[in-house]
């Protein structure tokens, strides 16, 4: 039994504490009692011996909640896991983030095509290329309208066909997002692209994932403006791109590839080939290209749309 000296005083106004009787009998090797104390609950909490510790120190401080802004404590959780999202942001290095919104049937690493309607190419600007004119391994900057990165694609050839084959080389080309996974993968065959070879045109597949076909860039034959097809899967033709007459720039201006519907009646979109400056354009083969869809396309097709850009740059832009 504790006695009253070992028993804190009374705060104003209330009577003098006056402990209970026990009315348990004590259990195993307890010599005292457990007994509840109104004014001082933490009194006569028992220190466990060291060797029944774990190793970890007594108590010194009973007041609770700890002081979470001494070292040593974790942040404090403010929301469950299950029940709060963060809003879209910028991830690190200024990559896109993940839209929350994932439309069905949507292929994995594709979810970032699915709130855009805009992309930016641009091509990387190689020193030994620019120095020595010995071609290399094409790299890409892709990016939305806000200057935010959405992937990386690097083209994967050997040195002896970029050098001998130019702009008719075959390439594969993978696509990667912000943890370097290769989401979109490009392959082009060996073919010609001059009008004099109707049964030997340019093609570009378009996979994602790799392995898995999305759909293809086909050129058609003509004479004086550049036409491709766009076909699905299931190699139904879904769009057209039909080019201008002349593919370089006048003056500074763009140069337009517009996407047209199936039957060629209505424009949906463009792929343009901009003005990077004369330094640039006169001693480099890095471009830029501007790629315009609605934002309700599908994501397979946009995919498709990036592929048919870079097909148009290595056919017209890459002497």
């Amino acid at each position: 039994m504790y006695s009253s000296a070992n028993v804190a005083p009374p705060p104003p106004g209330f009577p003098q504490y006056r402990p209970l009787q026990n009315q348990y009998p004590p259990v195993g090797n307890q010599s005292q009692p457990y007994q509840y104390d109104q004014y001082n609950m933490y009194q006569y909490q028992p220190q466990m011996p060291a060797h029944q510790n774990h190793g970890y120190p007594a108590i010194q401080n009973p007041n609770y909640p700890p002081p979470y802004s001494q070292p040593g404590y974790g942040h404090v959780i403010q929301h469950q896991p299950s029940a709060y999202q963060p809003s879209l942001q910028v991830v690190a290095d200024g990559w896109m983030a993940i839209s929350q919104t994932i439309p069905q049937n949507c292929p994995n690493g594709l979810q970032y095509l699915s709130t855009i309607n805009q992309l930016f190419v641009t091509q990387q600007v190689e020193v030994i290329e620019t120095l020595m004119g010995f071609e290399t391994n094409n790299k890409y900057s892709i990016k939305n309208n806000a200057g935010q990165k959405v992937y990386y694609a690097v083209e994967e050839n050997d040195c002896c066909t970029r050098n001998c084959c130019g702009e008719i080389r075959p390439f594969e080309m993978k696509i990667l997002d912000n943890y370097r996974n290769e989401v979109i993968h490009l392959s082009r065959p060996l073919a010609c692209q001059s009008c004099c070879f109707p049964c030997c045109l340019q093609k570009i597949e378009v996979f994602s994932p790799p392995g898995c076909l999305v759909g293809t860039v086909e050129q058609n034959w003509s004479i004086l403006t550049p036409i491709f097809t766009i076909r699905n899967a299931a190699n139904e033709e879904v769009l057209k791109i039909e080019g201008p007459i002349c593919e370089y720039s006048m003056c500074g201006s763009d140069v337009e590839f517009k996407i047209l519907s199936k039957d060629k009646t209505t424009v949906i979109g463009r792929i343009s080939k901009q003005w990077s400056g004369f330094l640039r354009e006169a001693f480099t083969d890095a471009d830029l290209f501007g790629i315009n869809f609605p934002m309700d396309l599908d994501v397979q097709m946009k995919a498709v749309m990036l592929g048919a850009c870079m097909l148009i740059d290595i056919m017209f832009y890459e002497d």
